[in-house]
């Protein structure tokens, strides 16, 4: 019997359950997509969403916590924001340009994916398409002959980091945009960058639609778009207006309180049978309200008729706008500011996406990279310790299942399953620590399951509570007052099923 198995079929044990090794094989993960029955009580819906898990691309782009953001183009050298497809290419000329010092920053800051905009809604193309003269190759930049997209893969291959493409399906320069022809256009251009740049971890649409060069709205074909993505790059994830990662909702950097990452996917009844189908090859995009306060509870799962697993991506700019504009190079966000947003995204079962625009010169500028580069330090040295490492914790345990060491071995890949829903695990410290802040993180490719927890710590001899908190997920980071202690205790108040921990950990954090 495989480990797996023994752990699965062990879970059923303790819930009282008789069913046989073949049976448990079939009740574990339900995989990313669930549909519900009509006949399903609330309690099998619950039980249904505690085993909707994270596809391998969607649960290695989870992993990777913090992705930086490109934006770069003709509007940077317009000073705009939104350029209007008119411009002159002449005026594109980064003269410095360097895609190494791109990476090399990215990289330092901690971030394990660039996303460039490859295209934005002027239609101006970084690398030099051949389905358009609106491009690099209309401009004095290397006199013609350079092409971004192709400098910033290399980069990113040199240096160990993963390529991420912005595609914006709105151009507002193509003379076909809002026709069937547009369709075959955008296409196109997607194959040129999905073959031509090696691996592309992520490729990100916004849900822009504004009219073009006639006056005319597109109507975009999200299916064909996602399935020449599957095709080319099947291990990239499709992001925003896509089947793999949703937008958080807000673009202020901060997430959720309470981030469920299993959500209800609902349809309109003649599209259910087409849906059905989508979302087996993955081509199906969950019709999810991004920007509604409650979207995964108890609640919102009994009147759907789907679930799947759809993970919450926070983007924000470390500048006032995505571009860059010279008059903001004094309004880079502080380090104090970054700190706030990584444990409100990164903390609260999300991943952070970063925009930072390099510059009229080709370079991240200066202030950007240092403000990064003190932002990096700062968390690196807050999280270099474990103080807990060393700790004894004390619970119950199922047999031949992985047991309390695995919280804080720091691998991800084992965790502690519990033997009930509302386990209670007392930790002691190796002598008294010192510390203000707190992880913890559930396996999610067991489920995403804890849906209220407290953390207490005995002070002068009295049990005190830290802090509560409803949803963990891949990562939950909690902040408060600078206690000093050698007892704490975890308690999981409710949860979906038998939760799974992954790592635990207290930590000191350093001043900037």
């Amino acid at each position: 019997m495989n480990k797996i198995l023994k752990i699965q079929l062990a879970l059923m044990l303790c819930l009282g359950s008789s069913m046989s090794i073949a049976q448990v094989s079939k009740t574990g993960s339900l995989g990313n997509y669930v549909e519900i029955s009509p006949s399903d009580s609330q309690e099998e819906i619950i039980n249904k969403a505690a085993r909707v898990t994270p596809s391998p691309k969607q649960l290695a782009w989870q992993k990777m916590g913090l992705t930086a953001f490109l934006h770069f183009g003709i509007n940077t050298f317009s000073n705009r924001e939104w350029g209007d497809g008119k411009e002159d290419p002449a005026n594109f000329n980064p003269e410095q340009l360097d895609a190494e010092q791109w990476v090399k920053t990215c990289k330092k800051a901690g971030m394990k994916l660039i996303i460039l905009t490859a295209k934005h809604h002027d239609g101006f193309c970084l690398w030099p398409s051949k389905y358009t003269d609106h491009s690099v190759k209309s401009s004095p930049w290397k006199n013609g002959t350079g092409d971004i997209v192709k400098e910033l893969s290399q980069a990113c291959q040199k240096h160990g980091m993963k390529l991420g493409i912005y595609l914006s399906p709105w151009d507002r320069n193509s003379q076909v945009y809002g026709t069937g022809e547009y369709n075959d256009y955008f296409v196109n251009q997607l194959t040129e960058l999905l073959t031509n740049y090696g691996d592309v971890a992520e490729v990100w649409f916004d849900g822009a639609n504004g009219e073009g060069p006639n006056g005319k709205k597109q109507v975009y074909d999200w299916q064909r778009y996602y399935t020449t993505i599957r095709k080319l790059q099947p291990d990239a994830v499709i992001a925003i207006m896509g089947p793999d990662v949703r937008w958080v909702g807000t673009e202020s950097g901060y997430g959720r309180d309470t981030e469920w990452s299993v959500v209800p996917a609902n349809t309109q009844d003649e599209n259910k049978i087409a849906a059905t189908s989508q979302q087996k090859t993955g081509t199906f995009r969950p019709e999810v309200n991004a920007m509604a306060k409650d979207i995964g509870s108890r609640e919102k799962l009994y009147s759907a008729d789907k679930l799947v697993w759809y993970p919450s991506e926070v983007d924000v700019s470390i500048r006032p706008g995505w571009f860059y504009h010279p008059d903001q190079d004094d309004k880079v966000k502080s380090v104090e500011k970054l700190l706030d947003i990584y444990y409100s995204s990164v903390g609260k079962n999300s991943l952070l996406l970063l925009n930072i625009p390099p510059d009229t010169r080709g370079l991240i500028h200066e202030n950007d990279a240092a403000i990064l580069k003190k932002w990096r330090e700062v968390l690196d040295q807050t999280f270099k310790v474990n103080l807990a490492k060393k700790a004894k914790m004390t619970f119950e345990k199922i047999p031949d299942t992985p047991n309390s060491k695995n919280l804080i071995d720091n691998n991800y890949d084992t965790y502690w399953l519990a033997n009930k829903k509302t386990p209670t695990i007392e930790i002691k410290l190796k002598g008294e620590k010192t510390f203000d802040r707190l992880m913890v993180q559930e396996q999610i490719s067991v489920g995403q399951r804890i849906e209220k927890f407290k953390v207490e710590a005995k002070i002068n001899g009295k049990w005190e509570t830290l802090s509560e908190g409803t949803t963990i997920g891949y990562k939950r980071l909690l902040r408060f007052k600078e206690i000093t202690t050698n007892e704490l205790i975890l308690t999981i108040l409710e949860s979906r099923a038998n939760p799974a921990l992954a790592e635990f950990g207290i930590y000191k954090a350093v001043s900037e």
